[in-house]
């Protein structure tokens, strides 16, 4: 239990309205969009400005308290799954847009700032925020940063890391830092990139400058229907390799397109055994001739369907269905396992066939979304945790998918992060000099390891202890995947 002078302290920092201690206000905390692990806080603050952030932290780093950093709880990976003796500090009430510059095309937010609200608020100069989480209606901007999100139209236009141009944040000491510039570049090493997808693991974010970019005046979008996953994963190669770079380029089987047909009818062709979401924009020019070049490409990767959208409202029809594939698989199953790794385009075929074998293996439906431009899979593994065993399979079945991920030579995570989800898969991944070295780069922002521990960065010991198990476990830790 936290001593009662610590609460006594932070209610001096935030004041009585700011820190919730009762068990009814503290639930809504014990997760976040990764239910599937949960921790009551004791305690939540809701600082209103900076100074009561620095505060806060100062209160905690002078108790030894740790302190997980919290945006709207979108996330995926537990990044904000509560520590059992440390307080939450939420972010969700700096919520100012701070300045708009429509001849920089930057704006200045803050973290608590709904990502889909910045568009909103500099549509009337023609301008909006790329990154396009399927959260982006809830999801903070804090969090994106956190968590280097993406989205659908990432391939064309970024991750969060490449539409950030300045951040504020706070140490654990209560110490003010600002990276990043608002030119294009800034002298030294290159801090932003650290702090973008840092978990909350280096500093409480407080301020964002985020880059605008023009609305395009015309986009499409084409749905390509397949009746094999293999060509579907061949067409995606053959678009970058024609040197297309769409605003979008997203993918779904046919368990995540059923779903999804009952859920928002999107015209969706059920019989497919996968569709393709591909959007160009730009002017009406630049828009014809890529839909054409992209047409052809599908046509000779074997599309059985293709469907060019016929206005706007089409357009968004298509993309409504992908957008809400993951709530779409949540009314087919009474849970599921939205996991996030990263491959190479050419080996999509081959990394699902693998995915097809491991849900034979464990006896598991899943459902599989990708970001199919830049390689980042989000297989969807559908489980019901009242039988027992069920969600531990499910996990293990997880692990593989991003294990097989590092075997062809991707990632464990897109951009949903590590957080407490992939931290194994992390032992993976790098190796003992590289974890020691990312250690090292967190001692040098946190050197009491009091922001969010226990996530993103395995400790050498529990990869020692995961080593061990996994060996015992999964001698054989793939099946025999067919080569294409």
């Amino acid at each position: 239990m936290l001593e009662p002078k610590l609460f006594q302290d932070l209610m001096a920092a935030v004041g009585a309205q700011g820190l919730l201690t009762e068990p009814e206000d503290l639930r809504p905390y014990e997760c976040d969009g990764l239910s599937a692990y949960r921790q009551v806080p004791q305690a939540v603050v809701l600082p209103e400005d900076e100074a009561q952030v620095i505060a806060v932290l100062k209160v905690c780093r002078q108790a030894k308290v740790p302190v997980v950093p919290r945006g709207a709880g979108t996330g995926l990976s537990g990044g904000a799954l509560p520590h059992a003796h440390g307080v939450v500090l939420s972010l969700t009430r700096l919520t100012r847009i701070l300045n708009i510059d429509p001849q920089a095309c930057t704006a200045v937010v803050q973290p608590g700032v709904r990502n889909l609200a910045i568009s909103e608020a500099v549509a009337p100069y023609g301008l909006y925020y790329a990154p396009d989480p399927s959260s982006q209606i809830a999801c903070t901007i804090g969090g994106n940063v956190a968590e280097n999100s993406g989205g659908v139209h990432c391939l064309k236009y970024g991750l969060t890391v490449h539409n950030i141009r300045r951040v504020r944040g706070v140490l654990i000491n209560g110490e003010i830092i600002e990276v990043g510039n608002e030119a294009l570049d800034a002298p030294g090493y290159d801090l932003l990139a650290a702090l973008n997808g840092s978990e909350g693991l280096l500093a409480v974010i407080t301020e964002i400058t985020v880059k605008l970019t023009p609305k395009p005046q015309l986009a499409q979008c084409v749905l390509a229907a397949f009746d094999d996953v293999v060509k579907a994963g061949t067409a995606v190669s053959n678009i970058i390799a024609a040197g297309i770079i769409p605003a979008g380029l997203e993918m779904m089987d046919q368990a995540a397109t059923r779903a999804v047909e009952d859920f928002v009818h999107a015209g969706y062709p059920l019989d497919a055994a996968s569709i393709l979401l591909c959007e160009s924009d730009g002017t009406p020019e630049e828009v014809a001739e890529e839909i054409e070049r992209v047409t052809k490409v599908l046509e000779a990767a074997g599309a059985s369907e293709i469907r060019v959208s016929r206005d706007e409202a089409e357009r968004l029809k298509f993309w409504a269905g992908r957008k809400a594939a993951f709530p779409a698989v949540g009314r087919i199953t009474p849970d599921y396992y939205c996991m996030d790794g990263t491959i190479p385009r050419h080996t999509l075929p081959e990394v699902l066939a693998g995915i097809e074998a491991l849900s034979k293996e464990y006896g598991l439906r899943c459902a599989n979304v990708f970001h199919a431009g830049d390689g980042n899979l989000h297989p969807l593994i559908m489980f019901d945790a009242n039988i027992p065993g069920e969600l531990e399979r499910a996990e293990s079945f997880g692990g593989r998918i991003l294990e097989l991920c590092v075997r062809m030579g991707g990632t464990i995570t897109g951009e949903h992060g590590v957080g407490i989800e992939k931290i194994n898969q992390m032992c993976v991944q790098f190796s003992r000099e590289e974890l020691e070295a990312f250690h090292a780069l967190r001692d040098a922002f946190d050197p009491y390891e009091l922001l969010n521990p226990g996530k993103a960065i395995p400790t050498l010991r529990r990869c020692a202890e995961f080593g061990a198990m996994h060996v015992h476990h999964h001698e054989t830790r793939f099946p025999e995947l067919p080569r294409f």
